[in-house]
């Protein structure tokens, strides 16, 4: 009994912990340390003081024991030290995803793994098959599973991967090289493995914007106009494309299916006799009454089996018409959360949701009520005006819904105004009971994201930065109606750990922040974005309470249009002493130089620290300068980028940031109901 819990105690130290520390305590500590249940499965992401020559001596002391070894987004590790990969000769299973891999040094491993089946790494711009040994290109043929992540047009390793089950592909690739010229994407469509695909049963993509991206995908996925695989079990893709010819029927667990594949009976063929775990319809406006006829009325035959729905902007209607806005119905709501009562992932994002307090309605129709009855629920996105509950006099006039739209409703123009930033006070007086009950239902909800649905990140993925309106068109009324007692009531939420809040103009003075900080002790990750009336920032005083507060916050990421992050700001910041990643964006913000040198000499656990402000290019250079040659040394995961928001050459600059940063910090995107992409295991 002893020896178990000491097991499991061990199981959350870092691999490199045990090997080259507690292993050294005693005997009976390196005997423990030596099990198989720790040295089977090792993962060093995220253990960012693992410098190189520390993992050198743990990968020589893993190399009899180690099955499966995640090096995956260990971006600042050489690439002389991934050399000693090939000692671990019994590893299946290997991700160097981020990894600076030459094509030679992805060759030697290969040759050297023979008993490899499962593949993560990244296509960089200097790959070259050519450079692959016959020993190479035989391991290659032997894999079952094979991620990659595409910065470059390129097949990558896809051709000569014979036996492939799973195929994960991930594509980042600008559409202009650093110097400004077009990328293109001259491959031939014969070589993307077509044959290869007959025992494919998995196959997920992920798409970073650009027509490069799109374009390149295209290749990959020509195969499948001609003919599903048998086996296909898992198909996660959302682009343009040609529809296939024939969906074979099957036991279909997860799907999203590009935009112009669907209609009624493709889905309807896609999902009939299966019961899948995992639905997508993000970005697929109009697709709404056939999604929820499916789920609903018979064409899936257990939706008690999902427990992952992204309908994220399934109503969202491109009009340049704000007062024109498809809702979610509330009655249909609750009979989705009823059929489909196991979800543990939804995400809610771009659509909307108007409670209208009509008397004579049963309150059980608010969709934070319905929401409510998914008691496994553990990360939830909400479009903000789903929170409000409604007490608007002038929306209250509706007609009875329709059965022919199945999940939406038209509302009427007239309480449908546009978004006014100079309305004094929220015309909504703070009504919390719908959210009340959501918190009491939904007690193991660990990740919250409530998004205002108008609201765009102003810092782009590869474009240049744009120069926004201050506010977002297309801002929905209702969402002000959601002020600091909603936030508040997620006091409720005990395991909260991650809360992103973002486009919320009814948020005045930010105490609901403090009143959550106080309860939810075990918030790690917090995303704040255009909180309050963006033209001013009146809730720096909670949020500054809010920081001193959250001991346990190991990210934060904070962007909103006038920060400013002077010494007060900074000192705040230094209570949150597990902090490790930070993400300032703001349009017309500054930064305290000297500030932000004492905050990372106080917080000596931050390895990522990203400032897109204001100030002069010759200002953020010489901080960003001073940064790195105090801290690199002892800090060898060290990110630091300070650079003005609209400066032309943004682009590129983000382009330097490693992927797994950008991906999980630097870029504002929803993290609840997305592809299973980070693991290709």
């Amino acid at each position: 009994g002893g020896q178990g819990i000491l097991l499991c105690i061990l199981h959350h130290l870092p691999a490199c912990d045990l090997l080259l520390n507690v292993a050294n305590v005693c005997h009976k500590l390196r005997t423990l340390c030596y099990d198989k249940t720790l040295l089977s499965d090792v993962c060093l992401s995220q253990h960012y003081s693992a410098n190189d020559m520390m993992v050198v001596r743990a990968l020589d002391k893993l190399s009899n024991h180690v099955q499966s070894l995640s090096l995956n987004g260990c971006y600042w590790l050489s690439c002389s030290t991934l050399k000693h990969l090939s000692r671990c000769r019994g590893v299946t299973q290997l991700d160097v995803t981020g990894c600076r891999l030459t094509t030679v040094r992805l060759s030697h491993l290969l040759s050297s793994l023979s008993l490899l089946r499962c593949l993560a790494f990244d296509v960089t711009s200097g790959f070259s098959s050519a450079q692959l040994s016959s020993e190479a290109v035989e391991t290659l043929g032997r894999l079952s599973e094979l991620r990659q992540t595409l910065l470059t047009p390129s097949y990558g390793v896809v051709p000569y991967c014979t036996k492939l089950r799973k195929l994960m592909l991930q594509f980042d690739i600008s559409d202009v090289t650093r110097e400004g010229v077009g990328v293109s994407c001259q491959l031939m469509v014969g070589q993307s493995s077509v044959p290869h695909y007959q025992q494919l049963e998995g196959f997920t993509a992920r798409l970073a914007p650009g027509e490069v991206n799109q374009t390149l995908l295209l290749l990959y996925l020509a195969v499948f106009s001609v003919h599903i695989p048998e086996r296909l079990r898992v198909f996660l893709v959302s682009i343009p494309g040609p529809y296939p010819v024939h969906w074979a029927e099957g036991d279909l667990e997860a799907l999203q299916l590009p935009r112009t594949w669907l209609n009624f009976s493709s889905l309807k063929m896609a999902l009939e006799g299966n019961s899948p775990r995992h639905l997508s319809f993000s970005r697929c406006p109009g697709m709404w009454p056939q999604v929820f006829q499916s789920l609903l009325e018979g064409g899936v035959v257990d939706s008690g089996q999902l427990t992952c729905l992204n309908l994220s902007g399934i109503n969202q209607v491109w009009t340049d018409c704000r007062n024109i806005e498809d809702q979610l119905l509330a009655s249909t709501m609750s009979r989705l959360t009823i059929a489909c009562s196991n979800l543990k992932h939804l995400n809610l994002m771009h659509t909307h949701y108007h409670h209208e307090n009509v008397p004579g309605l049963n309150d059980n129709t608010h969709l934070c009520s319905s929401l409510a009855n998914l008691k496994n629920l553990h990360s939830l996105t909400l479009p903000a005006c789903a929170l409000s509950d409604g007490v608007q006099t002038n929306n209250s006039n509706t007609t009875s819904p329709s059965s022919l739209l199945l999940g939406l409703k038209k509302s009427p123009r007239v309480g449908l105004q546009s978004y006014k930033p100079d309305l004094g006070q929220s015309s909504a007086v703070d009504s919390t009971s719908g959210l009340a009950q959501l918190t009491a239902g939904c007690p193991s909800i660990e990740t919250l994201e409530i998004i205002g649905p108008g609201f765009v990140s102003v810092l782009p993925r590869l474009e240049p930065c744009t120069r926004s309106s201050v506010e977002p068109r297309g801002m929905c009324a209702w969402a002000r109606g959601v002020g600091d007692a909603h936030i508040a009531a997620l006091e409720g939420l005990k395991r909260l750990s991650c809360l992103t809040l973002a486009g919320l103009p009814g948020i005045l003075k930010g105490t609901g922040l403090v009143q959550m900080a106080k309860q939810c002790k075990s918030l790690k990750v917090l995303s704040l974005a255009n909180i309050g009336v963006v033209k001013t920032m009146n809730y720096t005083s909670a949020l500054l309470e809010t920081l001193r507060l959250s001991t346990q916050l190991q990210e934060l990421r904070l962007e909103q249009p006038y920060l400013n992050a002077n010494s007060a700001f900074f000192e705040a910041l230094s209570c949150c002493s597990l902090l490790r990643r930070l993400c300032l964006i703001s349009r017309s913000g500054t930064f305290d130089p000297s500030a932000a040198e004492t905050f990372m000499e106080r917080c000596q656990h931050v390895v990522m620290c990203h400032l897109f402000m204001g100030g002069t290019l010759v200002g953020c250079r010489t901080l960003q300068k001073t940064l790195m040659e105090r801290f690199s040394g002892e800090r060898p995961a060290l990110s630091v980028v300070i650079y003005p928001l609209h400066h032309e050459d943004l682009p590129s600059v983000i382009r330097d940031i490693p992927l797994t940063l950008l991906d999980t910090v630097t870029l504002f995107q929803s993290h609840v109901a997305q592809p299973p992409h980070l693991s290709p295991y």
